[in-house]
This record gives C-alpha cells, sequence and structure tokens, in this order.
C-alpha cells in the first residue's frame, strides 16, 4: 500500500514548501530597502517618487514638480488608504509623512512613528516611545515628522529625546536624551539633515522646544550613526555653546548686554536671562550654496517684557537677543553666522519659529538675481531676507541689516504699523501695546487688545511656494486678544509666562484664511477665508494646484492662480498637518494626518468654544489619481 506513503510524503513536502514560502515573503518583508545618500536629500525637491526631507527639500518650498494632478484631473482624486493610529492616543496629528521606496513613514501623537506601504496602507512596523507621566509639553502632545538617512530613520520624543530606528524594521538603533523633561524642555519639531561643506559630515539637526516653561533653547548637530553629539548652540546671548564635548563660544556678547542684568529689573532680580526661551523648536531649512543651517528662534522667556527690562526704561530699548528670530548657523562648528530679529524684546509671544524658505527672484529694479529667505511670523509681517548679508554676519547689533521688505499679510494688526526697512525695526504703535506692569497691589496689569494675538497671523503650520507662479501660498488667521501682565516667578517645571490672555475673533464670518502673496511687492493676489482656524500647511504642486487642510476636515485642493476650489474630500476629523505628494508606478499620490488638536483647543479662549463642535480622530489619508483617469 503505496498511496498513503505517498500522501504523507506529498503531505511533508506542502508543508516544507509552505514553510519555505512563508519565510522569503517574511524575508522579503524586512529586507534591506536602498539606503538614503545625501545626494537623494539634496535633490528631494526634483525626484517626485520620494519625500525625504521636512519641508520636501532642503530649501523647504513644499513645491512638487507633478503635474498629473492638475485642474482637470483633480476631480478624479480618489481615496487609495486610510490608516489609523488607534487606541485612546488621539490629540492633535501635526505631522509631514516621508516617502522612500515604498514605505511611507508617519509620526504621531504621544511620540509614535509607522511605517506602512505605500501601496496598500498595510503596517510593516511601529515603535511607541514609553513616555514617563510629567512630560510637559505646552501646546499638545504633536508630532510633526521624521527624517531619514542611510538605513535609519529619526524622529524627536516629548521626554526631550531623539531616536534612530532601523528603517526596514523598526528596531532601535540609538536613542539620546539632550536635556531634563522635568523642568520643561521637550521636542516636538522633525529634525533635518545637512552635509557640511567643510568636513563633508552629514549632520542630524534638531532643537528643543520648553520655551512657556523658562528654558534655554537649543540647537543640536548630531551623528546619525551613534547619536553622538558635535555641538550645541543656545539662542540667549551671553550663554555657552560646545562643540565635541567642551565648551565653545558663548552666544553673543558673553555680558549679553541686550538683557538686563540682575539689579536693574523691576524685581531686583532677573530670572529671565537664566530661563530666557528662544527655543528653535521648528525644522531647520538648509542654505547649500552658502553652507549654512537657517531656523527660526522662539521666544523670549518669560512672556512679560518688563522682567527682561531694565527698570524705568521703555522695554522696547532692549531686544533679548537671539530670540524670536531668525538665525543662520554654521554646520561645520555650530557659531551663529547671522541673525535677524523679527520681533525685538518681544512683548506678544510672536516668536519667530515659523519655517524660513530659501527661494531666489529677480529684483524688478536693478535686474539681478537675489537669493532669499521668506518667513511668514506669527507678528503679521511676512519677512523678506537677503541670505547671503546674513551668510557674512549681517544682523547683529551695529552691522547692517539683511531685511529687504516686510509686508502686512493678515487684516487688523495694531501693534505696529509697519518696519524700518534700514534699520529692520518695527514702526511699534503709539502709545504702545506693550500691557502695562501690574500696579502697586495688583494682580494683573490692565489689558490691552491686541491683533494678532499669541496664536499667531501664522504660527508653525508652514507655507509652501510655487516657482512657477512667483508666490508663497499661507495658511494664515485672522483674530486678537485681550492681553495683559501678571506677576512672575520661575519655578521649574511651572509655566513661566507673566502675562494672561483671551484669544478673540476679530471678524464675524471668518477667522482662518488662505492666501497667495507676492514676496516682490507683498500683495495678496487671492484670499479665501474659513470659518475655523487654519492649522495646516499648504503644498503647491507643477500642475497649478495647492493642497491643504481645514478644521472641520476638508482636505481641499484649489487653483494656484486664483484659489478656486477645485476638489475637497472630508476626512472626518480635522485637519492640523502638512500634505505631501509623490508619485509611484506611474500614479501621482497625496497624503496627510487627520485628527484635530494643537494649541487651538488648549490656549484658544473664544477659539476653544468655537472649535469645541470639531471632531479629533487619528489616521493617515492617501488619495490617487489613477492611471486611466491622468489624461481626462
Amino acid at each position: 500500500m503505496t498511496f498513503p506513503t505517498t500522501r504523507r510524503i506529498a503531505g511533508h513536502a506542502l508543508r516544507a514548501l509552505t514553510v519555505a514560502i512563508a519565510a522569503g515573503l517574511a524575508a522579503q518583508a524586512h529586507a534591506a530597502g536602498k539606503p538614503v545618500t545625501w545626494d537623494d536629500i539634496a535633490n528631494d525637491a526634483a525626484t517626485p517618487g520620494d519625500v525625504l526631507q521636512y519641508g520636501m527639500g532642503v530649501k523647504a518650498q513644499r513645491f512638487s514638480p507633478l503635474r498629473k494632478l492638475n485642474a482637470q484631473t483633480v476631480r478624479w482624486l480618489t481615496p487609495a488608504w486610510s490608516f489609523s493610529f488607534g487606541g485612546e492616543k488621539q490629540r492633535g496629528q501635526e505631522g509631514q509623512a516621508l516617502v522612500h521606496d515604498g514605505t511611507v513613514y508617519v509620526t504621531a501623537s504621544y511620540s509614535r512613528i509607522y511605517a506602512l506601504d505605500a501601496r496598500t496602507g498595510q503596517k510593516k512596523w511601529e515603535y511607541e516611545h514609553r513616555l514617563p507621566d510629567d512630560i510637559r509639553p505646552c501646546c499638545d502632545v504633536v508630532n510633526r515628522g521624521a527624517a531619514i538617512y542611510g538605513d535609519k530613520v529619526f524622529f524627536g520624543t516629548l521626554d526631550a529625546g531623539i531616536v534612530a530606528l532601523d528603517k526596514d524594521t523598526g528596531k532601535v538603533v540609538w536613542k539620546e536624551k539632550f536635556e531634563d523633561h522635568k523642568v520643561g524642555y521637550t521636542m516636538s519639531g522633525a529634525p533635518t539633515l545637512v552635509k557640511d561643506k567643510v568636513t563633508g559630515r552629514v549632520l542630524l539637526i534638531h532643537g528643543s522646544s520648553g520655551d512657556e516653561f523658562g528654558v534655554v533653547g537649543r540647537l543640536y548637530a548630531r551623528d546619525p550613526d551613534t547619536g553622538d553629539e558635535v555641538w550645541m548652540r543656545p539662542f540667549v546671548e551671553g550663554h555657552m555653546g560646545r562643540l565635541n564635548g567642551k565648551d565653545s563660544t558663548p552666544t553673543g556678547d558673553p555680558k549679553a548686554p541686550s538683557w538686563p542684568d540682575d539689579a536693574s529689573s523691576p524685581t531686583g532680580k532677573v530670572e529671565a536671562w537664566s530661563h530666557g526661551g528662544g527655543a528653535p523648536w521648528q525644522s531647520a531649512s538648509f542654505d547649500v550654496e552658502n553652507n549654512m543651517i537657517v531656523v527660526g528662534a522662539g521666544n523670549p522667556a518669560p512672556w512679560n517684557t518688563w522682567a527682561r527690562t531694565k527698570k524705568g526704561d521703555d522695554p522696547r530699548n532692549w531686544e533679548s537677543l537671539f530670540t524670536s528670530g531668525q538665525a543662520y548657523v554654521d554646520p561645520s562648528t555650530g557659531e551663529l553666522k547671522g541673525f535677524y530679529q523679527h520681533t525685538p524684546n518681544d512683548a506678544w509671544d510672536f516668536s519667530g519659529n515659523n519655517e524660513i524658505v530659501l527661494f531666489e527672484y529677480t529684483d524688478p529694479a536693478t535686474g539681478k538675481l537675489v537669493k532669499a529667505g521668506a518667513h511668514a511670523d506669527r507678528n503679521g509681517f511676512f519677512f523678506v531676507t537677503d541670505r547671503s548679508k546674513l551668510a557674512t554676519g549681517a544682523g547683529y547689533p551695529n552691522k547692517p541689516t539683511a531685511l529687504l521688505a516686510a509686508f502686512p499679510f493678515v487684516d487688523g494688526i495694531n501693534w505696529a504699523s509697519g518696519f524700518d526697512v534700514k534699520t529692520g525695526k518695527p514702526i511699534e504703535a503709539e502709545p504702545s501695546l506693550r500691557p502695562p506692569l501690574p500696579k502697586d497691589g495688583a494682580e494683573k496689569g490692565e489689558a490691552r487688545f491686541i491683533s494678532p494675538p499669541f496664536l499667531g497671523a501664522k504660527n508653525w503650520n508652514p507655507m509652501s511656494y510655487s516657482p512657477d507662479t512667483g508666490l508663497f501660498y499661507i495658511a494664515g488667521n485672522e483674530w486678537a486678544e485681550d492681553y495683559w501682565t501678571e506677576n512672575v516667578t520661575y519655578k521649574a517645571g511651572s509655566a513661566y509666562l507673566g502675562q494672561g490672555f483671551r484669544i478673540k475673533k476679530l471678524f464675524d464670518d471668518h477667522v482662518g484664511v488662505i492666501e497667495a502673496l507676492d514676496p516682490k511687492t507683498g500683495k495678496v493676489l487671492w484670499k479665501n477665508k474659513e470659518k475655523f482656524p487654519m492649522w495646516a500647511g499648504t503644498l503647491a504642486t507643477a500642475g497649478g494646484l495647492i493642497f491643504t487642510g481645514t478644521g472641520d476636515g476638508y482636505l481641499k485642493a484649489l487653483d494656484a492662480k486664483t484659489g478656486r476650489e477645485l476638489w475637497k474630500f472630508n476626512t472626518g476629523a480635522g485637519i492640523v498637518a502638512a500634505p505631501i505628494t509623490w508619485e509611484q508606478d506611474g500614479e501621482q499620490y497625496v497624503g496627510i494626518h487627520s485628527g484635530y488638536g494643537g494649541a487651538v483647543p488648549l490656549w484658544g479662549g473664544d477659539m476653544a468654544q468655537l472649535t469645541k463642535q470639531l471632531q479629533q480622530g487619528g489616521s493617515y489619508w492617501v488619495f490617487r489619481l489613477p492611471k486611466d483617469m491622468a489624461g481626462k
């Protein structure tokens, strides 16, 4: 009887074959993908098959050369897949995804990261950082994105750490904790990669968060292979930097003349210099030609401007360097090469963290090419700076300013009427709208009505630039606040503000705006109004489209030249993230996080009431233009 034996042998063979196939598939699933090189990152803006850097390129222009999606075809854009972040950990989803070698890397609230199949959304791996109970994020438990280089992905954590993971397996390669989270340090921004021209070394760049808790903001460069610190640069004048593990140079003047000394403060002691803010919590751009890291410096601490002013003096005579501005940093040493301050001795928490987009334009008066930086600030002004001047040290006291223009880009600004281009300084309102100190014995000072409020004409949410139209596309807000001073004392781990506030509506019909601005003239060519605050980024494409998200959950596509709404899709939860697009298998894809949160519902006063009706959620949505619709 040979049949049973044959059947048993065949069964063993079939099982062995099944095991072999399964093992092969598993090995394939975890096979090492192509490593990411510096050339890949440097060319990110021109390679539509991937998205390798926060800002979609080292200049952070958020522009894609893809044109299959356009005014005629965008109506055929359809959902391809969505991925839920799941569980009870929702809150704001403010990330920007990366795409490489068929994998989408997305970060989520509470310091989580996922690797997803770009075609199907199937999870390849996930990593959830174990967070302590005593983290102190000021403005929600958000994470804005990752970086990728070699065989690793990198992202920051809310307990003031940064983690490197194997990009193919999600296994931890290294972890570094850079500061003490218990006193308020944290990290919410995406790290970025730069390559130093002098040493030829690729560096991982990241900043710290925590101005609202009175920490000293710091920018770090690390070895991406080991996580070891290469240098650290503080962004409060007079604080000491580090290079190769040793003290290097102080930032600015070691005597810190832009901050008062202890005896001259209203309280008789100065806590501010020791806890001065300036955190570079947003992501950096990189000026390859001038070999400069370009990054925003956050608000000074405390918010109360009088705590950073010599007793009896006008606070407009003080600067609180190097806060609320844009910093230009040498990647070789971490030294400041240049600096421009948007709001000297900032009294309104306007900060300066919003991205600096690098671009070029032809000066209509001279016909010369200008290599510039653009920045839409929370203070309501759109700044154009000369990065060539900043490369040679502009912006320090007693040196020429690098400011080329400062245009208002929202309505209702009242704290200043404009900027003096020769000095680079704001022309503040008279009488000053800096909230006065409390009178003797009072708990708080007299309120001032301020626009924009501290949440800003534009906050962290990144703008985009189209070289095709020469326009910037900004998602902003038109609103105001009542603002007053309070007595302030530093206590480690507690809010360090010295200000009180209530955000208010400025107009009955809208808070948010989406607009197109000409950086040569400051003219707003079109503006769309939105009922809810705008907290999402924008994306420009060669197909003549602008993508952005709204608080009530819509991903929208607009005509880049007119602002006309061409397509929208409701993701089921408010959008406060940055969209991306890429090409795969000959088709164009668009991806965005969905999930409402961020600073507005936490700090927003009347806006918090308005946004109660918005859904949180927590997912990543991907849309696709099918091949057979690309020519429709």
